[in-house]
């Protein structure tokens, strides 16, 4: 009698399995959860990793996006399309909302929203008694990301505490929060930026159009490229230029810059990716340059 061969596993096959074990966890646990989704590649990921997870059942919770008012409209319209293909509610919270109601102040018009959009989710944490929130963190992200457990656990203010995360020992997972608490469940929290990229040239996933190659209006901001919009014109100094240039990540406009780029396909943006030496939020990120804008006060504080 010939024995059976045992299936090998790739890297990413165990790492679509521990996703998969973790929403389905957090499913389990909490009662009212919902899935954090920007049209981003990350959040892309996990909403089919959670399709995945139900199959095939629909989606037992629904999306949440917080609006900054400051999105591109290729990935809004992305976000919109890809929520409804996906049969899933859609819940959108409006940082505008609360600036209208002066719980945000902006020093100027043309400020960063990324720090205030906690006030808003809040709001819809509060709003719908969201108990638990998938995201699409990732620890080589940035080094506060590296220190958050997979679940982590947030207060009535939506503030993280370091120093009193539960322990996630053998995968077992601690999912339901006290009252007036929530948790944020990052089921990808062990994958890379490169890992997401094969993922989803594996499962040959669709993106918005941004992150891939093309020519944009550009101004030159020390390391950085910053997009030239209507949001973001050049400062003194600077001299706009057309460059061939794609997205790392695609979040408000006013922070998020741009790199030199001629990859118009996955297969090529996975060679850049394996290639470059800086992380995608030194790379990206117009509002992190200074310690007064750390990842880890903001996430104290109850960022995402």
């Amino acid at each position: 009698m010939t024995a059976l061969a045992t299936p090998t596993l790739t890297h990413l096959d165990l790492l679509e399995a521990e996703a998969i074990h973790i929403i389905r966890e957090a499913a389990a646990q909490c009662a009212r959860p919902a899935l954090l989704f920007s049209g981003g590649k990350d959040s892309a990921v996990v909403l089919h990793l959670a399709l995945k997870a139900f199959v095939p059942s629909p989606l037992p919770f629904p999306l949440l996006h917080i609006d900054t008012g400051h999105n591109y409209e290729e990935v809004l319209a992305f976000r919109d399309r890809r929520a409804e293909e996906a049969g899933a509610r859609l819940v959108v919270g409006h940082v505008e909302d609360a600036i209208r109601d002066g719980r945000i102040v902006l020093r100027d018009a043309l400020e960063p929203r990324n720090r205030h959009q906690s006030v808003a989710l809040l709001d819809a944490v509060r709003a719908h008694g969201f108990d638990a929130l998938f995201g699409g963190a990732r620890r080589d992200e940035e080094k506060a990301r590296a220190k958050e457990r997979i679940f982590s656990f947030r207060d009535e203010s939506g503030r993280w505490d370091p120093r009193g995360q539960r322990p996630e020992l053998w995968s077992l997972y601690h999912a339901r929060p006290l009252p007036g608490e929530h948790v944020r469940v990052f089921p990808i929290s062990n994958w890379t930026e490169l890992d997401v990229w094969r993922y989803i040239a594996r499962e040959e996933l669709e993106l918005p159009s941004l992150y891939f190659a093309h020519q944009r209006l550009v101004a030159r901001r020390g390391n950085l490229l910053a997009p030239v919009t209507a949001l973001t014109p050049p400062k003194a100094g600077e001299r706009a230029e057309w460059m061939s240039v794609r997205f790392r990540t695609v979040g408000d406009i006013t922070c998020t810059a741009v790199v030199a780029s001629a990859a118009t396909t996955v297969e090529d943006i996975l060679a850049e990716t394996a290639a470059t030496a800086v992380s995608e939020r030194g790379a990206t990120r117009l509002d992190d340059q200074t310690s007064e804008a750390s990842m880890e006060l903001r996430k104290k504080e109850g960022y995402f």
